[in-house]
């Protein structure tokens, strides 16, 4: 497969130019795969939000350790509550979390009102407050559910109180929970001063019945999502999906979590019922993700329409990660097919005599008609937010639907007999919305972009011009003052993926040297170190380029993305598209490859990331 289509440059810039192409993936596999969303501040949905990131390709599956609350011996599917999750979600409370209090059953108040009785009648309850309270002001650094997140994501991978201790190293804790680990002796503290383990023991019937309302209801969109996929249970065998109860959060939140092979969903229930859609949302990734994860050289496939959307409304990560997109297509065309359209239903009441039918008919038919209609308006509306391969995965659907065969046994085929160019023409005429629709994988608050998330928009978008400029402000203003290290280093990786798209590599390896000495971001450092293996290899230096790769292992960020990269550069030297450094017959030094053919004058990636030839 061809990766790029560049002006003819001697082999060594050729592939240096396509290394861009790599920094796609790594960017889309750089945000951990969870997030939350709200409805709370969004005028465009009445149902809450929900983010749910696909894990990388296959041999990155498991990339996450398992959480705390996940039995390995334990159920396929479970409905749960969780101590630790009540500790922290209690000790937000404690100090001002308060969305969603007036929405929320009243279990939540009652807890509330325990904790303040304790805090009025005991000082060292009030002074342990003030610490943690502080320790939560201090990382609140989003103003979004983001802040609330890292703090969920924490708790999953505690064991019970008292102890509260660390289930997995504090190496292989996600990369949100490991900013906030320092709230857990807080807690500690909290808890004893306010008899939280009591206040528990007291709570633990309510959210026990809690449960057992949401059983039945969860229990059916399971069994009917399975019906309409085909799919035994016994397919998910070795993977679980966890609900987990927890009302003292904000019931317009749901926390979706993917960790390996586990999928994880924190929801708080309203009057005994919980978001349903975006549980089931979250489920079908459950199903689909690794389907789809298996056959990944398919799915690369449509990089082509993802080049075409630069202008849709998509979030960075859908925009340059064919995997991502494609599952969520895929996911919204299911949705589509499968929804309950509010309209009344219409039966022929019975006993019609047949001689009289025909009206009855005929309302019949304007009713099915009213509700293909409606689920061809919401393909429409996801096609207008930017999946433009709903509509292609819908009609595939309907032919589904009437065989036997599973999801699992025609996905392949749903994918590799896509007509890709047809989708490209589809992506290229379809208009979109000006700015992003209410959708379960976003933010219902999209904050405004400053800075160098703005620098990297732009990037995303291809503007390179604008992306250097923001990057050489930051520089300028950062100079000489030690606590803008941090801002520094991302801006010169900024630079150096700029460098590398616009074809001056010896300026790329220049700017990461200086984000490896500016950053302390261990994925940027990670990744510099890697791309300057590469090139490193193109021109010939295997020595230094190993060193690099070394580099990256000792300093990587956690993700088996960034050590499989590493340790592939560590074994064989990098190439791209068949082009780089070739070692002489006889054995002597390494010599430059061929350069590579002339090719038309732009750089459309046709492939998210090179590969080890």
């Amino acid at each position: 497969m061809k990766l790029c289509t560049i002006r003819p440059v001697a082999a060594f810039s050729v592939a240096v130019l396509c290394l861009w192409a790599g920094l796609a993936t790594a960017k889309a596999y750089a945000q951990y795969s969870d997030s939350s969303t709200s409805q709370g501040h969004s005028s465009s949905s009445t149902s809450p939000s929900i983010s749910v990131h696909a894990p990388p390709p296959p041999h990155n599956y498991e990339a996450e350790r398992t959480p705390s609350l996940v039995n390995p011996a334990g159920p396929t599917i479970s409905l749960i509550s969780a101590e630790p999750v009540f500790y922290i979600a209690s000790a937000l409370n404690a100090c001002g979390y308060d969305e969603g209090l007036n929405a929320s059953d009243p279990i939540r108040t009652w807890v509330r009102g325990k904790i303040d009785q304790a805090l009025v009648a005991s000082s060292t309850a009030r002074a342990a407050r003030q610490k943690m309270c502080l320790f939560i002001d201090q990382h609140d650094t989003t103003g979004t559910n983001q802040d609330v997140a890292q703090y969920i994501s924490l708790s999953l991978y505690l064991n019970q109180p008292p102890i509260l201790g660390l289930t997995v190293p504090k190496k292989d804790l996600p990369p949100d929970a490991v900013r906030v680990l320092g709230i857990v002796p807080l807690i500690k503290q909290f808890a004893a001063a306010v008899d939280l383990n009591g206040i528990w023991l007291v709570a633990r019937s309510t959210y026990d019945h809690e449960v057992d309302i949401l059983h039945n209801p969860v229990s059916q969109m399971i069994v009917q999502t399975d019906s309409y996929l085909k799919m035994p249970a016994e397919a998910y065998t070795g993977r679980r999906f966890i609900v987990v109860v927890e009302p003292m959060l904000s019931p317009n939140v749901v926390n979706a979590r993917i960790y390996g092979l586990d999928y994880v969903v924190v929801v708080s229930p309203r009057n005994g019922t919980i978001p349903m859609h975006d549980v089931r949302h979250t489920y079908l990734h459950y199903v689909i993700d690794p389907l789809l994860l298996s056959r990944y050289n398919s799915v690369t496939l449509v990089q082509p329409v993802l080049n075409a959307l630069q202008n849709a409304p998509l979030s960075y990560q859908m925009r340059t990660n064919p995997m991502l997109f494609t599952v969520e297509c895929l996911i919204k065309a299911i949705e589509a097919r499968t929804m309950k359209p509010d309209i009344p239903v219409y039966r022929i009441p019975p006993g019609v005599n047949r001689s009289h039918m025909a009206p009855y008919e005929r309302k019949l038919k304007l009713y099915r008609k009213a509700v293909k209609q409606a689920k061809l308006d919401q393909v429409k509306q996801y096609m207008a937010d930017g999946f433009v391969l709903t509509r292609y995965f819908y009609q595939q659907l309907i032919e589904f639907e009437k065989t036997p065969a599973s999801l699992s046994s025609v996905i392949g085929e749903m994918v590799y007999g896509m007509d890709v160019s047809q989708q490209v023409h589809v992506a290229r005429t379809t208009v979109f919305n000006q700015a992003p629709h209410q959708d379960i994988l976003q933010r219902s608050t999209q904050p405004k972009l400053t800075g160098l998330n703005l620098a990297e928009s732009k990037l995303a978008a291809g503007d390179t011009a604008a992306a250097s400029a923001i990057a050489d402000a930051v520089i300028a203003a950062g100079a000489g003052k030690p606590d803008a290290a941090a801002a520094t280093g991302h801006a010169y990786f900024i630079l150096a993926r700029v460098a590398l798209m616009t074809g001056h590599p010896h300026q790329a390896f220049a700017d990461f040297h200086e984000t490896i000495a500016n950053s302390k971001d261990p994925r940027m450092v990670s990744w510099s170190h890697i791309f300057m293996g590469r090139m490193l290899d193109l021109e010939c230096k295997r020595s230094e380029a190993v060193a690099q790769y070394k580099a990256a292992m000792v300093t990587r960020d956690g993700r088996l993305d960034t050590l499989e990269a590493a340790e592939e550069g560590e074994k064989a030297p990098y190439t791209v598209n068949g082009h780089g450094c070739a070692a002489t017959a006889e054995g002597g030094a390494p010599a430059p490859a061929k350069p590579a053919p002339a090719a038309a004058a732009n750089s459309n990636v046709q492939d998210p990331a090179p590969k080890q030839q």
